[in-house]
């Protein structure tokens, strides 16, 4: 999923927080904020989860990932397979 932001304020504050490493990502920000606005609490991301959603991005920089349909795919595969 791809958005864009129509209030600049909104990309400054999230630019700002992933500079100041508050957040290890753009979409890390917008995670948190959606959680904090569906459960009441902000998600504590702790070291292994920044460092897991760094290695993805860096996957996925590489060309490395998959799109959703291929991830779904294989994830029936497996449980086909777990039968």
């Amino acid at each position: 999923m791809n958005l864009r932001l129509q209030n600049p304020e909104f990309e400054s504050y999230i630019n700002e927080q992933v500079r100041l490493g508050n957040f290890p990502t753009p979409e890390a920000v917008i995670e948190d904020a959606l959680a904090h606005r569906m459960f009441g609490e902000p998600v504590k991301l702790n070291g292994e989860d920044i460092a897991a959603i760094k290695e993805a991005d860096e996957e996925f920089a590489r060309g490395e990932g998959v799109d959703e349909e291929e991830a779904i795919r294989q994830v029936r595969s497996a449980y086909r397979k777990a039968k």
